[in-house]
């Protein structure tokens, strides 16, 4: 198999996958693909009672995303709708949706079209088991329930969104479940993935490592 010139990074929700791709796409001037992001792009147009094949056109038409240094934005024409997506009831939505066939299937060639031979990073659940099965390098980072659920915090309590740390976790471990066990495209580390658990790591550590793994497959 001829690998391309692709990072995927993969694992649960809140491992830090988001924070690491956009440092490695900054340091290497890669292009992003945040697919998590796309799933909750069709839960919102869900949310607004369009098919599966008028909300594909709509992210394929009328959504662009910008990546300067480290702020990523999602705008839906020009109206930035970035915060919105991250929401934890957008994020519901999405899961459901994401262990249906026919929503991954109307993403899936969404996902590949974002595929730069300059280099592209992929974060998301399966990017390197199902999406890019032939990318160059393959990370799969993973945190403790705990430490996804104080990240995942922090991170709403900053955008002014009232949060509960135990009904986090919970919802945590239950998405945890739900990705790993679904039939379709289930939560797992591809058999050449480097596992990286940062649970008692910094993003600079992780950054770390993942970079010298970058130059070792493209430079």
């Amino acid at each position: 198999m001829n690998k391309i010139n692709v990072v995927t990074i993969d694992g649960p929700s809140a491992s830090g996958k988001g924070e690491l791709a956009k440092s490695i796409a900054h340091q290497f001037n890669f292009k992003i693909l945040d697919s998590g992001i796309l799933y909750r792009l069709f839960a919102y147009f869900f949310n607004l009672k369009l098919s599966n094949e008028e909300i594909a056109s709509k992210i394929n038409n009328d959504i662009s995303f910008e990546l300067k240094e480290d702020n990523f934005k999602i705008l839906n024409q020009s109206d930035d709708i970035t915060n919105y997506l991250r929401s934890e009831d957008i994020a519901k939505v999405a899961s459901m949706l994401s262990s249906q066939k026919e929503v991954r299937e109307s993403l899936f060639q969404i996902q590949r079209n974002f595929y730069d031979k300059k280099g592209l990073v992929a974060d998301g659940r399966d990017m390197g088991t199902v999406v890019f099965k032939d990318a160059k390098l393959k990370i799969f980072l993973t945190a403790s329930p705990e430490v996804r659920a104080k990240r995942r915090y922090l991170e709403l309590q900053n955008r002014g969104q009232e949060v509960n740390m135990p009904a986090l976790i919970a919802d945590i471990k239950e998405r945890d479940l739900k990705d790993s066990s679904r039939e379709l495209s289930p939560l797992l580390p591809a058999d050449e993935a480097h596992i990286i658990d940062s649970s008692d790591m910094s993003l600079e550590e992780v950054f770390s490592i993942t970079k010298n793994l970058v130059k070792k497959e493209f430079i």
